[in-house]
């Protein structure tokens, strides 16, 4: 083989080293995890089904502990449709009498086998090769009748009303997967349909569940993070995100809106720092605060690019612990993404703006206008008129963002005894 053929093969080997790598973290700390995912009927009939299924398997493999919830809306309603059976829903919920009851028993139990052939798969040369999957459902949700609406008999659909919590714990901690369709039994005998959603909330939230990952695909105009206040503004019509408001709100620290139609949405929530889908947490999922000591090690490995390539002035991590103090740091994730300092001088009412950086995944996405913002805002703060920043090859960005072309010779008496001639940069102030 020659080295043209090669070069394929190093690239791939390359990018999945950086992958796993950057990974890593995420392994870490999802090891021991639990984890709810709800997936409708539609996602089971989709072609990416087998693939989500693949990546529950590498899911459970890492040592996460899962339970899974399935719908069958689509299904029940070809089979009623099929059978001449009236198909009624009353505020979201489906009026279910005898004939569509059997007919969603005879449905759910189909995909449930179905679902749990595909996850016993493990032939040689496929994704599934070796998982040894163990899958286990039962009579582990206790629901009641959700009994008339507004004049209108829901008849056998029911609400969650208990968790077998203890059992499905002892399963997990088996490292078995639990599967739960979208049924639910009374004292009495009854059997009652149950919307998945509504189970997978209460699952999570007896649980005291890490995630709740919800597979659908009403939700695609969604932005990519929201707080439990930004998605109560927009809850209407949108079922998923009415699930994940009441769970955040009985206290799972992260809900996940995934799309079906995208094949590797799951693994890329999971494991990458941005994401695929829409989160929503009780808690900003970046925040932009005052550095510790313990964000040494996130800035040094921020700045020492740019220190390299003389965009910025060299610092050591002695230097960092001194002056700690002055830093503000963007986290995103537990990660450090962007960091800037604020110098008060004594002499007079100007700052300096030093060690401006963001990260280069995220230097088009407004990250430096929003840490200048808050630098801005210190500044007032501490009663200071105006800022100063030296630049070397950033010069443009400082103008477009309010900056003004200064002389050395303008700036504070301490900044100019300081001043490296050798580095030649160049002085910029703005009035605050």
């Amino acid at each position: 083989m020659n080295s043209t053929d090669n070069t394929p093969i190093a690239n791939d080997n390359a990018t999945t080293t950086s992958w796993f790598r950057s990974a890593a973290p995420y392994i870490h700390a999802h090891r021991n995890a639990t984890f709810v995912i709800a997936f409708d009927g539609e996602t089971i009939a989709s072609s990416n089904f087998d693939n989500l299924i693949h990546d529950i398997a590498i899911l459970n493999s890492l040592g996460i502990r899962l339970v899974l919830i399935y719908g069958a809306r689509p299904q029940i309603e070809q089979q009623c449709i099929t059978h001449n059976i009236t198909v009624q829903y009353h505020r979201g919920l489906r009026v279910t009498d005898d004939a569509s009851l059997k007919i969603a028993k005879s449905v759910i139990g189909k995909l449930r086998l179905e679902i749990e052939a595909k996850l016993s798969f493990s032939l040689p040369h496929t994704p599934m090769a070796d998982a040894g999957i163990r899958c286990i459902s039962g009579n582990l949700v206790t629901a009641q009748p959700a009994g008339i609406k507004e004049g209108i008999d829901l008849g056998h659909t029911g609400i969650v009303r208990r968790i077998d919590t203890e059992g499905i714990n002892q399963q997990l901690a088996q490292a078995n997967i639990i599967l739960l369709p979208p049924l639910g039994y009374s004292p009495t005998g009854e059997i009652f349909n149950l919307s998945a959603e509504a189970i997978a909330t209460k699952v999570a939230t007896e649980l005291k569940a890490d995630k709740l990952i919800l597979i659908a695909n009403d939700h695609p105009e969604l932005p990519r993070e929201l707080t439990l206040e930004q998605a109560s503004l927009i809850e209407e019509k949108n079922h998923a995100l009415s699930a994940a408001i009441n769970a955040c709100s009985a206290g799972v620290p992260r809900v996940h809106l995934l799309d079906r139609s995208m094949d590797d949405a799951l693994l890329q929530e999971l494991f990458s720092r941005d994401g695929a889908g829409t989160l929503i947490s009780a808690t900003s999922f970046e925040t932009t605060r005052q550095a510790t000591i313990d964000d040494i090690g996130g800035i040094l490995e921020l700045i020492q690019p740019l220190e390299e390539t003389g965009v910025l002035v060299k610092r050591s991590r002695e230097h960092l612990e001194i002056e700690i103090e002055h830093f503000t740091v963007m986290e995103r994730d537990g990660t450090v993404i962007a960091c800037a300092a604020l110098y008060p001088f004594s002499s007079n009412t100007m700052g300096e703006l030093a060690c401006l950086a963001v990260a280069k995944n995220y230097q088009d996405s407004g990250r430096g206008t929003q840490l200048l913002a808050s630098i801005e805002k210190q500044a007032t703060s501490m009663g200071l008129t105006d800022l100063c920043v030296l630049s070397t090859q950033t010069t443009h960005w400082f103008l477009e963002h309010g900056f003004q072309s200064a002389q050395i010779a303008s700036l504070p008496v301490e900044k100019q005894d300081l001043y490296n001639f050798q580095r030649n940069a160049k002085a910029f102030t703005k009035t605050l």
